[in-house]
């Protein structure tokens, strides 16, 4: 099978087309590297067993005769482009927001004209400033002022799920929509706001360890080997197409503690320095307090079922 992959030279991409090349898959990757790195894929490239089945486009996915060319030979579309992290999403609004809307936009129009299955990665951002977990499918959704830019990622995001969903209404489109939450592994970089390999290079380098606010916000954590498996697994089921699912961990601990194991399964000697969220992020940022995913529904279709803990998470980042 032919499989195209937009942001496949990204974080969780790369780990996608890794495990398409295993399956015996040719992947095409399309990627302009402004988040993405051609080290996440330097490894398959000179694989002798991948080289051979791996095709790799240095360009924008708002390029439409290269993605007419892609999504043309392909069978089917994985779609992870998108503008990556908190901070770069506060540095760069408009080309977020452009990225993420016209380019989800573009591949929906082609992967329609082709007739070609295609799965959208959504964001738990989606959800805004819930208090309430978990977080279910069908939960309404809340968000903080057009002043506050941290909200532009999240509604361009949901703009992306009601494109697919229209385009499945209208033209029959197969899509499916993966709301990922804070997927971690290998591979991932602090970079872009990314708060466990952030934490974790700290710790390691022996420096403080930068908690925002008072630590008291809560997360869950996803490997990244188990998001591909779901994400595998739903563009696999014909039952998962026009639904959305979370994809996440169910795991929910909060930063001040998060740092803390960190601290103590990397015997660092760092501590925990508090840094108010103004003085760490530009005047547009407002924190989600809450973000636990309701995962029964993945559950239901296709048995989808977290396989490493966070302690097994953060060995491996670390």
């Amino acid at each position: 099978m032919r499989i195209l992959i937009t942001g496949g030279a990204g974080f969780i991409g790369s780990h996608l087309a890794e495990a398409h090349l295993q399956k015996g898959d040719e992947v095409y990757v399309i990627d302009d590297l402004s988040t993405g790195s051609l080290e996440n894929i330097k490894d398959f490239q000179e694989n002798k067993d991948y080289r051979s089945r791996l095709f790799f486009s240095h360009d924008s996915i708002l390029n439409h005769e290269k993605m007419v060319e892609l999504v043309g030979i392909c069978d089917r579309v994985y779609h992870l482009a998108a503008a990556v992290g908190v901070l770069y999403v506060l540095q760069h609004p408009f080309e977020s927001i452009r990225t993420n809307i016209q380019g989800t936009e573009k591949v929906l129009e082609l992967c329609s004209k082709f007739k070609k299955r295609v799965l959208i990665t959504s964001s738990s951002e989606v959800y805004g400033k819930h208090l309430h977990a978990p977080l279910v499918e069908t939960d309404n959704i809340i968000y903080g002022p057009s002043s506050k830019f941290r909200w532009s990622y999240a509604a361009s995001k949901l703009m992306d799920e009601f494109m697919a969903l229209a385009y499945h209404r209208t033209n029959g489109l197969e899509v499916i929509i993966a709301r990922l939450f804070n997927t971690v592994g290998p591979r991932q970089t602090g970079a872009y706001g990314m708060v466990i390999p952030r934490l974790v290079g700290q710790a390691l380098k022996g420096e403080p360890l930068t908690v925002y606010g008072d630590g008291k916000q809560t997360r869950t954590f996803t490997y990244v080997k188990d998001v591909v498996d779901a994400l595998m697994g739903l563009m696999a089921s014909p039952k998962a197409t026009a639904e959305v699912f979370n994809v996440g961990g169910t795991e929910e601990i909060s930063i001040e503690a998060l740092a803390k194991k960190i601290i103590a399964m990397t015997g660092s000697d760092s501590n925990i320095v508090y840094i108010p969220y103004e003085v760490a992020f530009e005047k547009d940022f407002e924190d989600m307090q809450r973000r636990v995913p309701d995962i029964q529904k993945i559950k239901d279709h296709i048995g989808f079922e977290p396989k490493t803990d966070l302690d097994g998470i953060l060995k491996s980042v670390i």
